[in-house]
């Protein structure tokens, strides 16, 4: 008997589940399904993307709807249209038997006419981003008072994107009897509301723990000085030459940069951000699902509702600020049973965060060094030989084989190998034999410790934990302000009411000339020089607890700019030593990437999505 069958599902969907080839269950699919054929129940389950959760929801809907009524029996929400669409076209593929059925998906950037007349040819099943659908209830335009199913599919996802108010909203236009499911991958306390108040007594199934990793993905982690973090993604890139990725950025600003980088260096990488407009994220997901991208780079928010199986590598090129928003960048690969890898390119201050999330994940990371210049032309050798190796012969060269023939009749057959791949090997090579070996900055070199003292200035900023800030809220809070770059600031050390920070000494008078005058929310935000002195004479802090003024570190309003930075002295500050700054990889050398073997095939061009940074 099939498995699925056995599961208590109706002939017609058991048929549509060997059209597909699903032959066993998952584990959410096995826990879930009996217990929402059996009765009309709310429920929660946990479980990790990937793990088959839309089918999980989907049969047990198709069986229990009435498929000869036209009335909307089934809603589900989704956080993103990417989602939305994925779903809409599995639960077709599920209820390809079910004739008369008709599922619909509502979600923006499309026109809202079209989506309305298809609810109104009669809808059993609406699948909706939470957006379009508040709007197309506001609009009278589709009526979900008498459904009997509702799915929050990836809540967390869709709370963590902002869609609380509206979730609540469209809910409350549902009848109270109907039965709820919510899916999540993690249980933050706004899910937990959710339930508590949409929900009676729900059955919980957990797939795992609560928050916990996938078990077929694997995590590592690569310790680099902050300058070095671009060469490392390369190197990362160059020791997988079958890499296919997605690059998670904290922000928009620093994905665009990252992708035009990548792409300038010969790579097939490509960027995915809420600047882009509608049509240029479909050209962009439709040239990475056909592998025409191997590298997307990507903001969480953009990246959410991403649903691709053969992802090989996430990548985190900067850690989240949330350990659940990790969870899911890590659940973008090892998805279908198959095995993934998580690497984080982190600074020797980002550590302690590792073993944070290790806390929560339950998984371990594997510490390792970034690969050097040698093992990565080793690597990239082997790949290639591979590849030839296993490459079918073309019987339309066999014209010009005579001429080729000819051309290496004084040549032997070692000679030949030795000429054909010293040509791929001598590029990397080249490139790579006068690199700087990161690992030598990996094991004891803390965030651009190895900047020079004379090149560097260090800043006073009277904002801290109390206003909260944490280093790398501050950090993104001073470079977006400042449109300086991500390396450009370094150091950052966040006080309760307080906090200090470096930038190279080029940028001194453009901080100072930015912030005379500058006020947040009506306050004036004060920054300062802090003189440079040794740490053992200033180990006790000095004046440190005093600079603030004793106004929770506004310094009274005075002393602002840099007519005024003499008030409130800042001679107590320590300033850190810090050792001679390395050479990164030459920009000015040329990528190894950058020959006609490894440019994209059509994939460079459209994933560029040009914007102008500001």
């Amino acid at each position: 008997m099939n498995a699925f069958k056995e599961l208590g599902l109706e002939d017609h969907l058991v048929q549509a589940i060997t059209d597909l080839g699903f032959e066993t269950p998952s584990e959410v699919q096995e826990k879930t399904i009996p217990l929402l054929l059996d009765e009309d129940r709310d429920l929660v389950a946990l479980a990790q993307t990937g793990t088959g959760k839309t089918a999980a929801f989907g049969f047990p809907m198709l069986q229990k709807i009435d498929i000869n009524s036209r009335t909307t029996q089934g809603l589900i929400l989704s956080p993103t249209r990417e989602l939305c669409l994925q779903i809409t076209n599995e639960m077709k593929l599920y209820g390809k038997h079910c004739k008369g059925l008709n599922v619909t998906a509502i979600y923006g950037g499309a026109s809202i006419t079209d989506q309305a007349n298809q609810v109104k040819r009669g809808a059993q099943i609406i699948v909706a981003t939470p957006g379009r659908m508040k709007d197309m209830i506001s609009r009278r335009l589709v009526d979900i008072s008498k459904i009997e199913y509702a799915v929050l599919d990836e809540a967390d996802e869709m709370l963590n994107m902002g869609f609380f108010e509206d979730i609540t909203e469209i809910l409350s236009y549902t009848p109270e009897e109907k039965s709820t499911w919510l899916f999540s991958a993690t249980m933050p306390k706004e899910v937990s509301l959710i339930a508590k108040k949409f929900m009676d007594s729900p059955t919980e199934v957990t797939v795992g723990h609560k928050n916990m990793g996938s078990k077929n993905v694997s995590h590592e982690y690569f310790v680099v000085g902050a300058r070095d973090r671009y060469q490392a993604l390369k190197r990362l890139a160059d020791a997988n030459p079958e890499i296919f990725s997605v690059i998670f950025c904290r922000t928009k600003r620093d994905t665009q940069k990252v992708a035009e980088q990548l792409i300038e260096d010969g790579y097939n990488a490509g960027a995915l951000h809420g600047d882009l407009s509608q049509n240029q994220r479909d050209v962009v997901m439709k040239s990475f699902r056909a592998k025409q991208i191997q590298m997307l780079v990507a903001t969480d928010v953009a990246a959410r509702g991403i649903d691709v199986d053969d992802i090989t590598h996430v990548i985190n090129y900067q850690l989240p600020d949330e350990i659940e928003i990790y969870t899911h960048r890590s659940g973008r690969t090892g998805r279908a049973g198959k095995t993934g890898i998580s690497m984080v390119i982190a600074s020797k201050s980002e550590v302690r965060k590792i073993k944070s999330i290790e806390r929560i994940i339950q998984k371990e990371f594997i510490k390792k060094e970034v690969p050097n210049g040698m093992e990565i032309c080793e690597v990239q050798l082997k790949a290639l030989a591979s590849k030839i190796h296993d490459t079918e012969i073309n019987q339309e060269i066999e014209p010009y084989l005579n001429d080729i023939n000819s051309l290496f009749e004084d040549v032997t057959k070692d000679e030949l190998i030795k000429k054909f791949f010293s040509a791929e090997f001598t590029r990397f090579f080249n490139y790579y034999k006068k690199s700087k070996d990161l690992k030598s900055q990996s094991g004891s070199t803390s965030d651009d410790n190895y900047r020079s003292d004379n090149n560097s200035a260090r800043f006073f900023i009277n904002i801290g934990s109390k206003d909260g800030y944490d280093w790398m809220k501050l950090k993104d809070f001073l470079r977006d302000t400042l449109q300086l770059n991500q390396d450009d600031l370094y150091k950052v050390d966040v006080k309760d009411s307080f906090a200090f920070f470096n930038t190279d000494a080029a940028h001194k008078d453009k901080v100072l000339e930015f912030f005379t005058d500058f006020k947040q929310d009506g306050r004036f935000i004060n920054v300062e020089v802090t003189e440079k002195k040794s740490r053992d004479r200033n180990r006790g802090g000095g004046g440190g607890g005093r600079r603030s003024g004793g106004e929770g570190g506004y310094g009274g309003g005075r002393g602002r700019g840099r007519n005024d930075r003499s008030k409130g002295s800042s001679s107590g500050f320590k300033s850190e030593s810090r050792g001679r700054r390395s050479d990164s990889d030459s920009s000015s050398s040329r990528s190894p990437r950058r020959s006609s073997d490894f440019k994209p095939s059509g994939g460079g061009d459209f994933s560029r999505a040009r914007k102008s940074r500001r």
